[in-house]
């Protein structure tokens, strides 16, 4: 039987899957993201290939799983942000969007950029099962009660508005992962971009002619 590293079968787990992240980490500084296998995983992790098989059938099954794992910290600190409905959603909305952002600087979050081959589309999840899809929907919360409250504009369709824009955040996070040195640019150019986009006026055409 596999030696357990923590207290508990739960903390031995937990152990286990932080391993694999950092292992991942440093296995991507040092060779190309598709010449690395389960095999380099589990040395690099002191796993038995077959134990790391218990975690994930494959590497896009392991990448999905450690993306997931990753993004919580980021999901509570945006959920942590959008509840201080006291603020103004304005000031709320940059700090979410620095927020995930910060979060892709992460070599582990990039990942979820990568095409799976491995992985049935079917199998990607939608919707409430997305790793993302709790941000969405606290960022429609916020732009919801922005709109309530008069500090931006009516843009009639608040999900497809914030898909948009996830758009841009999207386009962000693969600029951070190429250059890490551009968060701070990018990070400002996504606010500005964002909260632009959100403005009372925004929808104005320009002025007529006379």
């Amino acid at each position: 039987m596999p030696r357990i590293r923590g207290a508990s079968i739960e903390e031995h787990h937990e152990m286990v899957w932080a391993g694999l992240a950092d292992a991942m980490r440093q296995l991507l500084l040092e060779r190309d993201y598709d010449s690395i296998n389960m095999g380099h995983i589990a040395a690099r992790t002191g796993l038995a290939r077959n134990t790391l098989y218990n975690y994930a059938r494959d590497k896009s099954a392991l990448v999905l799983a450690l993306t997931h794992r990753a993004g919580r910290p980021a999901l509570e600190r945006v959920a942590a942000i959008a509840a201080r409905s006291a603020d103004p959603a304005a000031e709320r909305l940059r700090e979410i969007i620095e927020a995930v952002l910060e979060a892709f600087t992460d070599q582990v979050m990039q990942l979820m950029f990568r095409p799976a081959p491995g992985l049935p589309a079917a199998e990607v999840p939608k919707g409430p099962d997305d790793p993302f899809h709790a941000i969405v929907v606290e960022v429609e919360h916020v732009v919801r009660d922005g709109i309530a409250r008069g500090e931006f504009r009516d843009v009639g369709d608040v999900h497809l508005a914030v898909e948009l824009l996830s758009g841009v955040m999207r386009a962000g996070a693969e600029r951070i992962g190429r250059d890490p040195a551009a968060f701070a640019a990018t990070a400002r150019a996504a606010r500005e971009i964002v909260l632009a986009s959100l403005a009372r006026g925004a929808d104005q055409g320009p002025p007529a002619r006379h």
